[in-house]
Formats: C-alpha cells, sequence, structure tokens
C-alpha cells in the first residue's frame, strides 16, 4: 500500500514554504486562516521543513493543528539543516524569516538533532514520512556529490533504522533538480520510499523528469509527491520561475501557453495541477499558498474539466510530451 492513499483524498497536500515567510511577511493570521481552510476542505496531508523561515512555517503548521487528532492527518518534514540559538543577518527567500543561524549537515547525528527540532516545533510526538532536504546541485553546487554522499552514510541510514524500528514510516529525498533523484533510485543497498520534486513535473517543464526518473519510481513502485506545480508562481504569470526571476524565455512560453488556454477557457492553474497529477507515479501535487481561498481554489480546479482537444493541441505545439500522461 502506497503511504499516502489514505491522507489524498484529492490528490493534494499543503505545502508550507510560503508559511515561513518566503518573498514576503506573512501574518499570523493568514497563516493559520490558509492551514484551517485546507484542513476544512478535507486536506489531511501537509509537508514542511526546517528550511522554510528558520523553522516558522514548522512553528506555524505544529500550532495550527495542535487541537487535530494526531491519527486524523500526515505529516513530512525534512532533514539536511537543524536551528542554532544564535541568530544571523537572512537573505534570499527566507529573509522575513526567523533569525535562527542554520547548520548544514547530512549526518546521522544532525539528523536525529534535526528531527528532534522539528517535533518540538510541530508538537507532535512523531513524523510519518521525512526527506533528506536539497542534497542537489541547486544549493551546492559541484560539491552536491559530496554531500550526497555525505547524506547516504548518515542520513539515508539513520532514516532507514527509523523506518525499521516504526518511528516513521518512510523517508526519501525533497528537491529541486532530477540528479539527486535518479541516483538515489539507482542506489543499491538502500531504496527510498517516496520522492518530493519541486518544479520538475510542471507543465512548464518536465521532459527530464519524465525520461530519467518517472519510469524508474514506477519499476520500483516508489511514489512521487510533485511540489511548487506552478514552479515558483511563473504558471500563474508571477515574476519567479524555480524561486529565481523569470527571464524572458519562461515569460514568453506562459504567454503562449496562456494564450492556447483562453481559447479552450481553461484556466492555467487548473491545467497545471492536472498535468502534475496525472502521472501514475505522483501520490499528491501540493501547492504552496498564503491565501485561504487558494486553496479552495486549488482543490475545485482540479476536478474542472478540461477538453481533451486543449491537451492535444499542446502536444501538436510541443508544449508537452506525447508520451506524458493525460488527466482523463
Amino acid at each position: 500500500m502506497k503511504l499516502l492513499n489514505k491522507a489524498v483524498k484529492h490528490g493534494a497536500g499543503l505545502g508550507t514554504a510560503p508559511l515561513g515567510n518566503m518573498y514576503r511577511d506573512v501574518s499570523e493570521e493568514e497563516a493559520f486562516g490558509t492551514i484551517q481552510s485546507a484542513w476544512n476542505m478535507g486536506i489531511r496531508y501537509f509537508d514542511t521543513a526546517p528550511h522554510y523561515g528558520a523553522g516558522l512555517a514548522e512553528i506555524r503548521l505544529g500550532k495550527a493543528l495542535a487541537d487535530k487528532p494526531r491519527d486524523d492527518f500526515f505529516l513530512s518534514t525534512k532533514v539536511g539543516r537543524y536551528m542554532k540559538d544564535s541568530t544571523e543577518e537572512k537573505e534570499g527567500l527566507f529573509k522575513y524569516g526567523r533569525q535562527n543561524e542554520v547548520v548544514t549537515d547530512y549526518s546521522g547525528e544532525s539528523t536525529r538533532i534535526s528531527i528532534e527540532q522539528s517535533l518540538e516545533r510541530l508538537q507532535t510526538d512523531r513524523l510519518d514520512v521525512v526527506f533528506v532536504h536539497d542534497v542537489s546541485p541547486d544549493f551546492h553546487g559541484d560539491a552536491w556529490t559530496e554531500k550526497f554522499e555525505q547524506a547516504r552514510s548518515g542520513a539515508f541510514h539513520e532514516l532507514e533504522e527509523m523506518k525499521k524500528k516504526g518511528t516513521i514510516k518512510g523517508w526519501g529525498l525533497g528537491v529541486n533538480t532530477i540528479s539527486p533523484i535518479k541516483l538515489a533510485l539507482e542506489m543499491g543497498e538502500l531504496t527510498p520510499d517516496i520522492f518530493l520534486t519541486a518544479t520538475q513535473y510542471t507543465l512548464l517543464q518536465h521532459e527530464q523528469a519524465l525520461k530519467e526518473i518517472m519510469p524508474l519510481a514506477e519499476e520500483k513502485q516508489v511514489e512521487m509527491v510533485v511540489g511548487s506545480p506552478y514552479n515558483s508562481g511563473a504558471l500563474l504569470g508571477g515574476s519567479y520561475f524555480d524561486y529565481e526571476a523569470a527571464d524572458a524565455n519562461v515569460l514568453n512560453h506562459v504567454r503562449q501557453l496562456k494564450q492556447i488556454a483562453d481559447e479552450y477557457n481553461v484556466s492555467l492553474k487548473a491545467a497545471g495541477l492536472q498535468f502534475s497529477s496525472a502521472h501514475p507515479a505522483v501520490s499528491a501535487v501540493i501547492p504552496g499558498s498564503t491565501k485561504a481561498e487558494h486553496v479552495e481554489e486549488d482543490l475545485r480546479l482540479l476536478q474542472e474539466e478540461i477538453p481533451k482537444d486543449f491537451w492535444k493541441e499542446l502536444i501538436s505545439k510541443g508544449f508537452i510530451s506525447e508520451k506524458a500522461p493525460l488527466p482523463v
């Protein structure tokens, strides 16, 4: 049985990166309203990470779920970073998050520390899935393979032991690139149970994932969770693509997609959500939001009927691969 079978009723969970003050200062009211809206709409899978605002997203999620029966929801967080009491000046995606100094470390000991801290912030006694976070070229450059080896000898074994003891239900990688997932799927000694692939299996980009990791995931019966299905908002007309400023090629790509979608009276948001969730290896898509109404909209659009001719035109014009599974 797949890990997420019971937890994902609508094909969707809630990603909480935006609730860690990604890009902007999100109020407590907004954050709690978003989580409560997700709960009210039936969402029972919540994904978070220490990285999201130096623990802020975990703290907010823990508070919002504190009065909910623990057996009623599925929780995933990540390891690879832990917090110190000392502070540091922040910049980048989470410059509006907490100021705690963050240590990046994929060793077994740091994995235990990270999980202990997450449990405290989340106000829970257990986690369902743990992802090894950002052991990937986009964070570590050419040194990512060294970090991967540290994780393989440290975090991977630590999490596998936790799974054997029943402390967690499963583990895997949470990354924004394809290479680490492919490498982990080809490992001989350990096989992860689940992967979170952010930005890589979307309407805007999916060819590499479709070719290199989806077949392996199906072969090994490994679950995939798709994060950032809108590629940091670019698909919806935003100015960011894969957590960086979108370039002219991306913006033009989106304009062309939007033109075709308008001809068929299709929402690109609906198309993006349904495309990412259509692959049989995908157990859930987890868009993030800071607006309660956006969560409600996401669930509605996952069920919206999209004309088959729309998908046919995207294939004929080369916007999506003819090998990609499409919504039925």
